[in-house]
């Protein structure tokens, strides 16, 4: 069965410097071989500090970048070299949701002519129509009477109620996959919560399938189903959601759920580890070997020279890192009482 998404070797560099006349003095390699795969109906989170390259590689999904080399396959066609026509089917289909829901809205246009503006473009619906499917867009995203909303504008709205617009911009089109880039991480917790189940009944009833790209681990143990860890522009570790929480088998992955916040400081000094020591390296000039090994607490002299290859484990779960095998050794089992919440 062909996955819904397929990612392979997937390069995003960029120039330093240089212009139209000069070379440029280097390359930030911003994602730098990236394999995913994404299935019908799943939501595969996307974790890492910021500048790991999380939010270059949605983009470069959503052809808002282009990849300077690599394959993006959606639903088996190629989507990287497509036409102009064959572009704008694809994103009938592959939406996103932004982080910021103020800056992604122009300030100048009514919600009607913000959702109308995409119904019209893909032609879902006549322009005659348009206010009926404005209205019930917003019912589906918890913004009723839908036409009390209509002729408003994007300040006169709540943070939380401008990412609702945001996600019914993104579900006018009918899509199968939305890339939803910190689409929380801006919001109250109490905010927080109540977008995220929307973003989960939208799925259930659509079956939409999700990238959900973010640093909170706290969301995505409930979230998601698969989880891929990113670090200096490579995914070094993917697995269930259930299967990495409970023994991460890369030092990074440990790193990040031990940085979580937790409530019970009993919990927390239970769980945690010292934290990360140094800067992380430029993605201009990424270290050789292993990329993590300048601020690894496990590394050897081998992670200095080689670059790990993927070691596989049940349900899976694999690992890009020379110890993956021993991670049991060098870290204790982490449990649901331990876990971020």
């Amino acid at each position: 069965m062909t996955a819904l998404l397929e990612i392979t070797g997937l390069e995003v560099h960029f120039p330093i410097g240089g212009g139209l006349f000069r070379r440029p003095r280097g390359m930030v390699h911003a994602v730098d071989g990236v394999d995913l795969t994404l299935e019908e109906g799943e939501i595969l989170a996307l974790v890492g500090e910021s500048g790991c390259g999380k939010t270059t590689l949605g983009r470069a999904i959503l052809g808002l970048v282009e990849p300077t080399a690599g394959s993006i396959r959606f639903a088996g066609t190629e989507v990287v070299g497509q036409t102009a026509d064959a572009r704008r089917d694809y994103h009938r289909h592959v939406q996103m949701v932004f982080q910021d829901p103020y800056d992604s809205l122009n300030p100048r246009k009514t919600v009607l002519q913000t959702l109308a503006q995409p119904l019209e473009r893909h032609r879902v619906v006549t322009s005659g129509d348009r206010a009926d499917a404005v209205v019930r867009l917003l019912d589906r995203v918890g913004l009723s009477p839908g036409p009390s909303f209509l002729d408003r504008y994007p300040h006169q709205f709540s943070g939380g109620q401008r990412q609702r617009i945001g996600i019914a911009r993104a579900l006018a089109v009918e899509p199968r996959l939305i890339v939803a880039d910190e689409a929380v991480s801006a919001l109250d917790i109490s905010i927080r919560a109540q977008i995220l189940d929307l973003l989960r009944r939208l799925q259930r009833e659509d079956g939409l399938a999700y990238l959900f790209i973010t640093h909170d681990l706290g969301v995505v143990r409930s979230f998601a189903d698969r989880v891929a860890v990113m670090y200096l522009g490579e995914v070094v570790e993917e697995g269930p959601t259930d299967s990495l929480f409970a023994l991460p088998r890369h030092p990074y992955s440990r790193a990040l759920l031990d940085a979580s916040p937790v409530a019970d400081p009993v919990r927390a000094r239970a769980r945690r580890t010292a934290p990360l020591t140094g800067d992380v390296p430029s993605p201009a000039d990424p270290p050789p070997g292993c990329r993590f090994h300048t601020r690894c607490p496990v590394a050897r002299a081998i992670c200095s020279r080689e670059a790990p290859a993927r070691h596989s484990f049940a349900d899976g779960h694999w690992s890009a890192c020379h110890f993956a095998a021993e991670a049991a050794r060098w870290q204790p089992a982490r449990h649901p009482e331990t876990t971020p919440a």
